[in-house]
């Protein structure tokens, strides 16, 4: 009796839970219909319906915000979340997004020519510029105008507008070239103050990464090697603009005095001085230029030029399905290099090597191209990215690296090993050279009255940041730095067939262009994204083929649509706090920011980085 009663105990117990669990699925299932029905009826009720093209109208590039290779967060969600919140949230712009809708625009009827509303892109690095040039340049070969607006012009957006047919400037407003820089803040005073050790390791006279922490300024030799590719980069900058413009060099490459001069000849009126040098068409007020566009493209309902913008028009692009299957697959590795996954804005080693992995499963996948844009970061998730290319190669299947603005040091290291590497002219890389930092705080500790004592099991068990380094544990720590250099170094001979007394010259961290670079042999061709494309087709032996892009999965849309709503608060919260600071006090904020975000992304298991500084910082014009 007992056990009948057990067993129907057991058998109800179990009926229970069957149907709590039944229960609690649809429950959970009508919960997320039910938020699901919400978010899109939300969404059509701020979003009523698509934007579309009503007559033949003028493309707006009214740009907002960076220019990136990938975005640095999931958009499943985005536009909700920015419309709930604010229609000003900073918008990224990915490149390939931004040069394929130039290129659709070209050949749709709807669109006469583009407008240039670039005020609110922000400065950007002449590699990606000059790619997104390209699709001008091929846009204008069909005919159709383009010109460019602006109040005020910056040297990214003038880059850009010197491509135009005619580039109009309000009365009042100027264009800004300051050429190109690369500053950073160094701290060894700044340390020495404070008591903290900060204890560096590398190899290589031209690893600048380490100077910010162990001098007060940069050291000549870095000096010579940054004024070297900075002034390369200028010159390409320079070539091109004087090109469009039909101007003469030396009026982009002026002497203060006499540039002195000439602004003093037009009373100091930056407008009046950029239409005597060239550089613009014809100075005119917004409702000038309004109307001269208006009688080019013609007039819409609300008194102004049929137009349509960047944001609106990308939407209305229809989706392509391509029925071939044998295709190129295109990797993006953008950020700094860290170690682990999933740590969206860098090259997460697992996450990249996963994705790898894929290409190489993948019976319909014949090539690969690795896009890179970084300046390094971790020397050992360098390496696991590193082995999954060979193992790429190793299954039959080509790699070919496309560099884009950065790929030096761990950008390099995750290159090296491709089957062909392009680059373009202005792009940076090489910094072959490794280093290693450890900051410990026993001084300003004990001058605080804090002391550390114990007892440990090993020669360096005393080893720590509350305990200092000991020169014993630094002679291991520098011994470990050399031998991952000359891996690095042996690496870089290998794989590019250079030898070891050449490697000799052209290592030691020191920065090349690509220009340079093609020369050295650390790249095989001068080319942007799409001759890596056609050339990954053709090693694949592939005459017609389709493109994939393989990225990582991410949050669920309803988990990112949440995650999206509390980044729109962030930002939003930053940006009022940054309102507070006065504009002299910004540049540095921003700049220690980034030396923060910088930082926090070093974790290398061994602290071992291949980095380059430089490059970094090199992106940031001020």
């Amino acid at each position: 009796m007992k056990n009948v009663c057990r067993i129907a105990s057991s058998v109800a117990k179990g009926t229970w839970k069957t149907i709590t669990l039944i229960r609690l699925t649809l429950a959970n299932l009508f919960f997320l219909a039910l938020l699901s029905s919400l978010i899109y009826f939300a969404y059509m009720s701020l979003n009523p319906s698509l934007p579309k093209i009503q007559e033949k109208s003028a493309l707006v590039l009214n740009l907002s915000g960076p220019i990136v290779e990938r975005s640095s967060y999931a958009k499943a969600m985005d536009s909700l979340a920015g419309s709930l919140f604010s229609n000003d949230f900073p918008k990224e712009n990915v490149l390939f997004d931004l040069v394929n809708t130039i290129r659709y625009a070209k050949e749709d009827n709807q669109i006469s020519g583009i407008v240039l509303a670039l005020r609110d892109m922000q400065e950007t690095n002449i590699t990606k510029l000059r790619y997104i040039a390209s699709a001008l340049n091929e846009f204008k070969s069909s005919g159709k105008p383009i010109y460019a607006v602006g109040d005020f012009y910056t040297q990214s957006q003038y880059y850009l507008a010197s491509y135009a047919n005619k580039v109009y400037l309000a009365p009042e407003g100027g264009v800004s070239i300051k050429g190109y820089r690369s500053y950073s803040m160094y701290y060894k005073t700044f340390l020495k103050e404070l008591n903290i050790n900060a204890h560096v390791f590398r190899v290589g006279a031209y690893k600048s990464a380490v100077e910010p922490f162990i001098r007060d300024d940069m050291s000549d030799t870095v000096k010579k090697s940054t004024s070297h590719w900075l002034n390369q980069l200028w010159d390409k900058y320079v070539d091109d603009v004087s090109k469009n413009r039909k101007i003469k060099s030396e009026i982009l490459k002026p002497t203060t005095e006499n540039f002195l001069a000439e602004l003093k000849s037009v009373d100091g009126n930056m407008a009046a001085l950029s239409l005597k040098f060239g550089l613009v068409d014809e100075l005119a007020t917004r409702q000038q230029i309004c109307s001269e566009l208006t009688k080019i493209f013609g007039e819409n309902d609300k008194n102004s030029y049929n137009a349509i913008d960047y944001y609106d028009y990308i939407t209305t692009i229809p989706i392509k399905i391509d029925t071939k299957t044998d295709g190129v697959a295109v990797i993006v590795a953008s950020g700094t290099i860290v170690n682990g996954s999933q740590i969206r804005g860098t090259i997460a080693g697992d996450t990249i090597a996963i994705l790898l992995q894929q290409a190489k499963n993948n019976r319909n996948i014949k090539a690969v191209v690795l896009r890179v844009d970084s300046p390094g970061g971790s020397a050992f998730a360098s390496e696991v990215i590193r082995n999954e290319i060979q193992a790429l190669k190793h299954a039959g299947k080509p790699v070919v690296v496309s560099m884009s603005s950065i790929a030096a040091s761990g950008g390099y290291w995750i290159s090296m090993s491709a089957n062909k590497i392009i680059a373009q002219a202005t792009t940076l890389t090489g910094s072959i050279g490794i280093f290693g930092i450890i900051t410990t705080f026993e001084k300003i500790l004990k001058k605080m009255g804090i002391h550390t004592d114990g007892v440990g099991t090993y020669p360096f068990s005393d080893v720590g940041v509350t305990t200092g380094l000991s020169q014993p544990a630094s002679d291991v720590f520098q011994m470990e730095i050399e031998h991952g250099y000359q891996r690095f170094v042996t690496l870089v001979s290998k794989n590019r067939n250079i030898t070891l007394k050449k490697m000799g010259n052209l290592a030691q961290g020191k920065i090349w262009t690509g220009e340079d670079a093609m020369e050295l042999g650390l790249i095989d061709q001068i080319g942007n994204f799409d001759d890596a494309i056609i050339e990954a087709a053709k090693l694949a032996e592939l005459e017609t083929y389709r493109v994939y892009r393989i990225e990582e999965a991410f949050l669920s849309p309803t988990k990112q649509f949440f995650q999206d709503i509390m980044r729109q608060i962030k930002i939003s919260l930053e940006f009022n706090n940054l309102d507070i600071l006065s504009s002299p006090i910004k540049p540095l904020t921003d700049q220690m920011t980034r030396y923060a975000n910088l930082l926090q992304n070093f974790n290398d298991p061994k602290g071992h980085y291949a980095f380059c500084l430089n490059c970094q910082i090199e992106q940031y014009y001020t």
